[in-house]
């Protein structure tokens, strides 16, 4: 089912096929979009110091992307500095650091997909666990939507970063109560559902059939994996590419997700993508994935950029006013693709 975007928001379609409208549509789907990192570094500091543990960008930080033609962001938040108690209320200090982040999104016409960045955990305890309840997760997603969902600026939420390990056990109902949550108050802004296992691309079919009975009273999922090209598709990229290496590795990655997408007849995104820079053929591969993701009218989300991100070998923030050589290949794709709606095509 196709949904059209208007004036920031996603709205359904009614009777006869159409769609109601209050502004001027955005025919085109954004395919390339950033990941900005920092408000969820150093989870293990809590709540930590903001500007020393975690971070946010600055008021005029988006105007930069905005410049160079990006138009969507993915944020990475933590759970346990928002909502410090299960089912509690949000901290004020937090919530009103992704208040002005947004804010400061819409004025730069940027979109955001807010991202609960905890893979499948709070506090360490597992998403479906006696510690951490189905309705305590709920509840979460029921605040976020009450509260920014009908923010200008606010695109959609990926409801749950990388469930992994004995999360992928209880994740398919956890997102469901997700789901729930976010539909409470918010029935326009797309949901974002990652799959186990690290939502790896190249392993989503193993893990995502139980995906295919979530209900969205809304129709608007969406469904996001990850990849990285190094060796244990990790990102960790401990070891350069060897004398055998596959320029086609990250399109070998995304193929198995791409295919379940059209054997399901699902809408599907890349939340995760990102290489380094001192190889020239992490950067051959990585043009080649962006090249076979558009195509197929799937977006991609690129990790990462932020302003402390720092000297992280992943960073795409400019250094002495010099463009980074990720950004140099990232940028080939940005406004182009001509796709009215999330691939893939059939």
């Amino acid at each position: 089912m196709t949904f059209q975007k208007v004036v920031g928001k996603w709205l359904a379609p009614i009777a006869l096929g159409l769609f109601v409208t209050t502004g001027v549509a955005h025919a085109k789907v954004d395919l390339v979009g950033m990941n900005v990192a920092g408000a969820e570094f150093t989870g293990g500091v809590l709540p930590g110091q903001l500007n020393k543990h975690y971070f946010f960008p600055k008021n005029t930080y988006f105007e930069y992307w905005a410049e160079r033609g990006i138009k969507t962001i993915r944020f990475p938040i933590k759970w346990e500095r928002l909502q410090p108690k299960l089912r509690g209320a949000f901290d004020p200090f937090y919530a009103a650091q992704i208040d002005k982040m947004l804010t400061n999104a819409a004025l730069n016409d940027i979109d955001v997909i807010l991202d609960v960045h905890n893979y499948g955990r709070y506090r360490k305890q597992v998403v479906g666990t006696k510690a951490v309840p189905y309705g305590a997760y709920q509840n979460l997603l029921q605040r976020m939507s009450k509260r920014w969902g009908k923010h200008s600026a606010l695109y959609g939420y990926d409801i749950m970063n990388e469930p992994y390990g004995l999360a992928d056990k209880y994740w398919p109902k956890a997102a469901q109560a997700g789901i729930n949550g976010v539909r409470k108050y918010d029935r326009e802004n797309i949901i974002f559902v990652e799959g186990a296992s690290y939502s790896s691309a190249a392993r989503w079919p193993k893990y995502a059939d139980k995906l295919l009975a979530l209900k969205d009273p809304s129709d608007n999922i969406v469904f996001s994996a990850h990849v990285y090209l190094d060796k244990d598709a990790s990102g960790r990229y401990v070891e350069s590419p060897g004398k055998d290496f596959d320029m086609n590795v990250g399109v070998k990655r995304v193929t198995p997700f791409i295919n379940w997408l059209k054997k399901n007849g699902k809408r599907g995104h890349i939340g995760e993508l990102g290489v380094p820079p001192h190889d020239a053929r992490w950067l051959k591969a990585m043009d080649n994935t962006l090249a076979h993701l558009q195509k197929n009218c799937i977006p991609v989300t690129y990790f990462a950029g932020g302003p402390a991100w720092g000297n992280h070998f992943l960073s795409m923030e400019p250094k002495k006013g010099k463009e980074k050589p990720q950004w140099k290949v990232l940028k080939k794709y940005v406004g182009k693709g001509n796709c009215s709606d999330f691939g893939p095509k059939a």
